[in-house]
Protein backbone atom coordinates (compact mmCIF):
# COMPACT_ATOMS: atom_id res chain seq x y z
CA UNK A 1 0.00 0.00 0.00
CA UNK A 2 2.82 2.39 0.71
CA UNK A 3 4.41 1.79 -2.40
CA UNK A 4 1.19 2.23 -4.17
CA UNK A 5 1.15 6.01 -2.97
CA UNK A 6 4.52 7.11 -3.98
CA UNK A 7 3.15 6.31 -7.57
CA UNK A 8 2.25 9.19 -9.83
CA UNK A 9 -1.89 9.32 -10.13
CA UNK A 10 -1.79 7.82 -13.94
CA UNK A 11 0.13 4.62 -12.91
CA UNK A 12 -2.39 4.83 -9.51
CA UNK A 13 -5.62 5.14 -12.09
CA UNK A 14 -3.81 2.09 -14.56
CA UNK A 15 -3.38 -0.08 -11.49
CA UNK A 16 -7.14 0.82 -10.75
CA UNK A 17 -8.87 0.24 -13.84
CA UNK A 18 -6.57 -3.01 -13.94
CA UNK A 19 -8.15 -4.41 -10.96
CA UNK A 20 -11.88 -3.28 -12.00
CA UNK A 21 -11.04 -4.91 -15.24
CA UNK A 22 -9.92 -8.12 -13.41
CA UNK A 23 -12.90 -8.31 -11.36
CA UNK A 24 -14.96 -8.10 -14.16
CA UNK A 25 -13.02 -10.88 -15.69
CA UNK A 26 -13.97 -12.87 -12.42
CA UNK A 27 -17.17 -12.67 -12.74
CA UNK A 28 -17.61 -13.43 -16.09
CA UNK A 29 -15.34 -16.85 -15.51
CA UNK A 30 -18.28 -18.23 -13.57
CA UNK A 31 -19.79 -19.03 -16.84
CA UNK A 32 -17.51 -22.21 -16.60
CA UNK A 33 -18.36 -23.09 -12.80
CA UNK A 34 -22.27 -22.82 -13.01
CA UNK A 35 -24.43 -25.03 -15.19
CA UNK A 36 -27.66 -22.94 -14.70
CA UNK A 37 -28.08 -19.26 -14.14
CA UNK A 38 -31.14 -17.79 -12.53
CA UNK A 39 -32.63 -15.14 -13.88
CA UNK A 40 -33.98 -13.65 -10.70
CA UNK A 41 -30.65 -12.94 -9.56
CA UNK A 42 -29.22 -12.26 -12.63
CA UNK A 43 -31.73 -8.99 -12.65
CA UNK A 44 -30.80 -8.31 -8.75
CA UNK A 45 -27.10 -8.24 -9.71
CA UNK A 46 -27.78 -5.42 -12.50
CA UNK A 47 -29.82 -3.88 -9.63
CA UNK A 48 -26.88 -4.10 -7.10
CA UNK A 49 -24.56 -2.73 -10.04
CA UNK A 50 -26.78 0.36 -10.54
CA UNK A 51 -26.95 1.02 -7.00
CA UNK A 52 -23.08 1.63 -6.74
CA UNK A 53 -22.90 3.37 -10.05
CA UNK A 54 -25.49 5.87 -8.34
CA UNK A 55 -23.64 6.52 -5.12
CA UNK A 56 -20.54 6.44 -6.95
CA UNK A 57 -21.40 9.36 -9.03
CA UNK A 58 -22.44 11.39 -5.49
CA UNK A 59 -20.28 10.61 -2.62
CA UNK A 60 -16.90 10.01 -5.25
CA UNK A 61 -17.50 12.75 -7.65
CA UNK A 62 -20.58 15.15 -7.66
CA UNK A 63 -19.74 16.31 -3.67
CA UNK A 64 -16.39 17.06 -4.36
CA UNK A 65 -17.03 18.49 -7.26
CA UNK A 66 -19.16 20.98 -5.48
CA UNK A 67 -16.75 21.20 -2.80
CA UNK A 68 -14.04 22.47 -5.05
CA UNK A 69 -16.53 24.78 -6.69
CA UNK A 70 -16.59 27.20 -3.31
CA UNK A 71 -15.84 30.39 -3.20
CA UNK A 72 -15.22 30.73 -7.19
CA UNK A 73 -16.07 33.51 -9.87
CA UNK A 74 -19.49 31.42 -10.23
CA UNK A 75 -22.07 30.03 -8.25
CA UNK A 76 -20.24 26.52 -6.99
CA UNK A 77 -23.34 24.68 -8.55
CA UNK A 78 -22.69 25.74 -11.92
CA UNK A 79 -19.47 23.76 -12.69
CA UNK A 80 -21.36 20.53 -11.05
CA UNK A 81 -24.72 21.23 -12.98
CA UNK A 82 -22.55 21.65 -16.53
CA UNK A 83 -20.18 19.06 -16.12
CA UNK A 84 -22.89 16.73 -15.18
CA UNK A 85 -25.37 17.53 -18.29
CA UNK A 86 -22.06 17.26 -20.43
CA UNK A 87 -21.39 13.74 -19.56
CA UNK A 88 -25.12 12.65 -20.09
CA UNK A 89 -24.86 14.23 -23.35
CA UNK A 90 -21.23 12.82 -24.32
CA UNK A 91 -22.62 9.11 -23.46
CA UNK A 92 -26.14 9.91 -25.46
CA UNK A 93 -23.85 11.01 -28.81
CA UNK A 94 -21.88 7.58 -28.13
CA UNK A 95 -25.51 5.76 -27.27
CA UNK A 96 -26.55 7.31 -31.00
CA UNK A 97 -23.64 5.97 -33.42
CA UNK A 98 -22.38 3.18 -31.56
CA UNK A 99 -23.86 -0.37 -32.88
CA UNK A 100 -24.82 -1.82 -29.76
CA UNK A 101 -27.31 -3.94 -28.37
CA UNK A 102 -28.73 -3.85 -24.79
CA UNK A 103 -29.03 -7.75 -22.89
CA UNK A 104 -32.02 -9.63 -23.19
CA UNK A 105 -33.09 -7.52 -25.96
CA UNK A 106 -34.20 -8.93 -29.52
CA UNK A 107 -31.55 -8.40 -32.63
CA UNK A 108 -34.32 -6.32 -34.01
CA UNK A 109 -34.47 -3.75 -31.33
CA UNK A 110 -30.39 -2.99 -31.97
CA UNK A 111 -29.26 0.40 -31.48
CA UNK A 112 -26.38 3.16 -33.19
CA UNK A 113 -25.78 2.96 -36.55
CA UNK A 114 -27.57 0.29 -38.71
CA UNK A 115 -24.61 -2.61 -39.06
CA UNK A 116 -24.29 -6.17 -40.04
CA UNK A 117 -22.64 -7.25 -36.42
CA UNK A 118 -23.33 -10.52 -34.87
CA UNK A 119 -25.37 -10.15 -31.76
CA UNK A 120 -22.32 -11.22 -29.67
CA UNK A 121 -20.51 -8.33 -30.90
CA UNK A 122 -23.51 -5.93 -30.11
CA UNK A 123 -24.07 -7.17 -26.98
CA UNK A 124 -19.77 -7.00 -26.09
CA UNK A 125 -20.59 -2.89 -27.82
CA UNK A 126 -22.95 -2.56 -25.37
CA UNK A 127 -21.35 -3.17 -21.94
CA UNK A 128 -18.09 -1.47 -23.29
CA UNK A 129 -20.33 1.77 -23.59
CA UNK A 130 -21.33 1.43 -20.32
CA UNK A 131 -18.05 0.63 -18.71
CA UNK A 132 -16.37 3.64 -20.24
CA UNK A 133 -17.70 5.93 -18.18
CA UNK A 134 -16.84 3.53 -14.80
CA UNK A 135 -13.03 3.98 -15.96
CA UNK A 136 -12.89 7.59 -16.82
CA UNK A 137 -14.69 8.37 -13.18
CA UNK A 138 -11.32 6.49 -11.84
CA UNK A 139 -8.70 8.01 -13.62
CA UNK A 140 -10.86 11.25 -12.78
CA UNK A 141 -10.48 10.59 -8.83
CA UNK A 142 -7.23 9.87 -8.72
CA UNK A 143 -5.91 12.78 -10.99
CA UNK A 144 -8.16 15.03 -8.50
CA UNK A 145 -6.39 13.43 -5.50
CA UNK A 146 -3.00 14.70 -7.13
CA UNK A 147 -4.26 17.89 -7.21
CA UNK A 148 -3.63 18.35 -3.80
CA UNK A 149 -7.58 19.93 -3.01
CA UNK A 150 -8.43 18.34 0.28
CA UNK A 151 -11.81 17.65 -1.07
CA UNK A 152 -10.02 14.69 -2.95
CA UNK A 153 -7.82 12.02 -1.51
CA UNK A 154 -6.28 8.61 -2.58
CA UNK A 155 -8.37 6.63 -0.25
CA UNK A 156 -11.73 8.18 -2.00
CA UNK A 157 -10.41 7.11 -5.30
CA UNK A 158 -9.49 3.86 -4.08
CA UNK A 159 -13.05 3.44 -2.51
CA UNK A 160 -14.22 4.54 -5.64
CA UNK A 161 -12.19 1.70 -7.27
CA UNK A 162 -13.18 -0.99 -4.77
CA UNK A 163 -16.62 0.08 -5.44
CA UNK A 164 -16.64 -0.31 -9.04
CA UNK A 165 -14.54 -3.67 -9.13
CA UNK A 166 -16.97 -5.02 -6.47
CA UNK A 167 -19.96 -4.43 -9.12
CA UNK A 168 -17.59 -5.59 -12.26
CA UNK A 169 -17.84 -9.09 -11.07
CA UNK A 170 -21.39 -9.55 -10.91
CA UNK A 171 -21.72 -7.79 -13.93
CA UNK A 172 -19.32 -9.87 -15.51
CA UNK A 173 -21.04 -12.62 -15.46
CA UNK A 174 -24.19 -10.67 -16.26
CA UNK A 175 -22.83 -10.24 -19.69
CA UNK A 176 -21.04 -14.20 -20.04
CA UNK A 177 -24.52 -15.78 -18.30
CA UNK A 178 -26.65 -15.02 -21.13
CA UNK A 179 -24.19 -15.20 -24.25
CA UNK A 180 -23.79 -18.61 -23.21
CA UNK A 181 -27.07 -19.04 -22.53
CA UNK A 182 -27.96 -17.90 -26.08
CA UNK A 183 -25.94 -21.13 -27.49
CA UNK A 184 -22.21 -19.65 -27.21
CA UNK A 185 -19.36 -22.08 -25.67
CA UNK A 186 -18.73 -21.47 -22.32
CA UNK A 187 -15.04 -19.50 -23.52
CA UNK A 188 -16.24 -17.57 -25.85
CA UNK A 189 -19.09 -16.17 -23.47
CA UNK A 190 -16.25 -15.74 -20.96
CA UNK A 191 -14.02 -13.81 -23.25
CA UNK A 192 -16.46 -11.92 -24.76
CA UNK A 193 -17.67 -10.66 -21.07
CA UNK A 194 -14.10 -9.80 -19.84
CA UNK A 195 -14.03 -7.95 -22.72
CA UNK A 196 -16.32 -5.87 -22.08
CA UNK A 197 -14.58 -3.84 -19.76
CA UNK A 198 -10.69 -3.60 -21.04
CA UNK A 199 -11.60 0.36 -21.66
CA UNK A 200 -11.45 0.79 -18.23
CA UNK A 201 -7.77 0.85 -17.50
CA UNK A 202 -7.54 2.73 -20.81
CA UNK A 203 -9.76 5.34 -19.88
CA UNK A 204 -8.76 5.64 -16.17
CA UNK A 205 -5.44 6.70 -17.22
CA UNK A 206 -7.20 8.90 -19.57
CA UNK A 207 -8.91 10.86 -17.33
CA UNK A 208 -6.14 10.90 -14.86
CA UNK A 209 -4.16 12.67 -17.66
CA UNK A 210 -6.93 15.40 -18.66
CA UNK A 211 -7.47 16.35 -14.75
CA UNK A 212 -3.65 16.69 -14.34
CA UNK A 213 -3.11 18.56 -17.80
CA UNK A 214 -6.03 21.01 -16.86
CA UNK A 215 -6.73 21.21 -13.27
CA UNK A 216 -8.77 24.10 -13.59
CA UNK A 217 -11.61 22.15 -14.99
CA UNK A 218 -11.56 19.68 -12.05
CA UNK A 219 -14.92 20.11 -11.07
CA UNK A 220 -16.42 19.84 -14.37
CA UNK A 221 -14.51 16.67 -15.38
CA UNK A 222 -15.48 14.99 -11.71
CA UNK A 223 -19.07 16.22 -12.55
CA UNK A 224 -18.88 14.76 -16.48
CA UNK A 225 -17.49 11.56 -15.01
CA UNK A 226 -20.79 11.80 -12.72
CA UNK A 227 -23.23 12.41 -15.60
CA UNK A 228 -21.72 9.84 -17.85
CA UNK A 229 -22.66 6.92 -15.30
CA UNK A 230 -26.16 8.52 -14.28
CA UNK A 231 -26.89 8.12 -17.95
CA UNK A 232 -25.83 4.40 -18.68
CA UNK A 233 -27.71 3.78 -15.16
CA UNK A 234 -30.76 5.05 -16.28
CA UNK A 235 -30.87 4.68 -19.94
CA UNK A 236 -29.44 1.06 -19.77
CA UNK A 237 -29.08 -0.93 -16.24
CA UNK A 238 -32.29 0.41 -14.73
CA UNK A 239 -34.32 -0.90 -17.47
CA UNK A 240 -32.63 -4.02 -18.13
CA UNK A 241 -33.07 -5.03 -14.86
CA UNK A 242 -36.71 -4.44 -14.96
CA UNK A 243 -37.18 -6.37 -18.08
CA UNK A 244 -38.13 -10.10 -16.80
CA UNK A 245 -40.50 -9.13 -14.15
CA UNK A 246 -37.97 -9.03 -11.30
CA UNK A 247 -38.36 -4.88 -10.36
CA UNK A 248 -38.90 -5.23 -7.03
CA UNK A 249 -35.85 -7.88 -6.68
CA UNK A 250 -33.82 -5.62 -8.83
CA UNK A 251 -34.69 -2.89 -6.77
CA UNK A 252 -33.64 -3.86 -3.84
CA UNK A 253 -30.75 -5.04 -5.27
CA UNK A 254 -30.09 -1.37 -6.34
CA UNK A 255 -30.58 -0.31 -2.94
CA UNK A 256 -28.13 -2.63 -1.52
CA UNK A 257 -25.60 -2.03 -4.15
CA UNK A 258 -26.11 1.87 -3.21
CA UNK A 259 -25.81 1.54 0.47
CA UNK A 260 -22.26 -0.99 0.04
CA UNK A 261 -21.12 1.84 -2.03
CA UNK A 262 -22.05 4.85 0.39
CA UNK A 263 -20.23 2.93 3.25
CA UNK A 264 -17.02 2.56 1.03
CA UNK A 265 -16.66 6.34 0.34
CA UNK A 266 -17.55 7.52 3.81
CA UNK A 267 -15.44 4.90 5.84
CA UNK A 268 -12.47 4.82 2.93
CA UNK A 269 -12.74 8.39 1.93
Amino acid sequence: MDYFLTLSPVYQALIAGLFCWGMNALGAANVFLLRTFNQKWMDGILGFAGGVMIAASFWSLLEPALAMSEGGNLPKWVPAVVGFLLGGFAIRGMDAILPHLHIGAPLKDAEGIPTSWRRSTLLMSAMTLHNIPEGLAVGVAFGAAASGIPEASVAGAIALSLGIGIQNFPEGMAVSAPLHRDGMSKARAFNYGQLSAVVEPIFAVIGALLVIVMQPVLPYALSFAAGAMIFVVIEEVIPESHRNGNADFATMGGMIGFAVMMTLDVALG
